[in-house]
């Protein structure tokens, strides 16, 4: 397990397979790392464990040869199973202390919350970093819950010690407004992996992060 953790800074990239206009993750992630992107995150919700751990097998070659991190959706035995760098787990899965069991304690674990005390709830069980979300109505997700809105990406901002991401149908036209409540560090999903042209995407929404805020995206 490598010792050094990632900055949650800048685009935290997420996998969307049946969202990339026919293209593999395999070719999306590449893109993501060639513009600078080190923190990836597989989520895939329709594909067995076995096609999840060949392709989580492949990505971890790439994202370690760029220097970046891989980070695993809902699965910790995935994780350790292709020597991810961390798990990402939701409100209705294994709990966090469980998790933590299972991966050992150098593995970064990652809590979507949606409300004050869910974020409370997981600095007090050893989340490293904390999903702030959905900030806006959004329909990657099958199972979403509502929208929480500024307010609490506001509230998470201003109370929680921890990295955290910004995610929820943030999008090119929104990002400026997110970054502007507090998020170094956001997700943008479809926004990334449904467009033409990736690489000219991710500068554009970068430079709306810089322009945002001088301090608190240095990328």
């Amino acid at each position: 397990m490598r010792t050094d953790r990632p900055v949650f800074k800048g685009i935290y990239g997420i996998t969307a397979a049946g969202r990339s206009l026919g293209r593999t993750n395999i070719d999306v992630v590449s893109l993501m790392l060639a513009c600078g992107i080190r923190i990836i995150q597989y989520r895939e919700k329709e594909k067995s464990l076995g096609e999840m751990y060949d392709e989580c097998m492949s990505l971890m070659a790439l994202i370690k040869d760029a220097g970046g991190f891989l980070i695993v959706n809902d699965h910790p035995s995935l994780a350790l199973a292709v020597e991810a760098d961390g798990v990402h787990i939701g409100q209705d899965d294994l709990p966090l202390s469980v998790v933590r069991t299972l991966v050992g304690p150098d593995m970064i674990i990652g809590v979507s919350t949606h409300s004050p005390v869910q974020a409370r709830a997981a600095v007090a069980q050893g989340a490293d970093y904390i999903g702030v979300g959905p900030i806006y109505p959004t329909a990657t997700k099958k199972d979403v819950v509502d929208a929480v809105g500024l307010p609490y990406l506001d509230w998470v901002a201003a109370n929680i010690n921890l990295p955290f991401v910004a995610i929820g149908g943030i999008k090119e036209s929104n990002l400026g407004e997110v970054v502007a409540h507090g998020a170094s560090c956001a997700a943008l999903v479809t926004e990334i992996t449904e467009t033409y042209d990736i690489p000219a995407m991710i500068i554009r929404l970068r430079a709306i992060m810089k322009a945002g805020s001088t301090t608190t995206c240095s990328e």
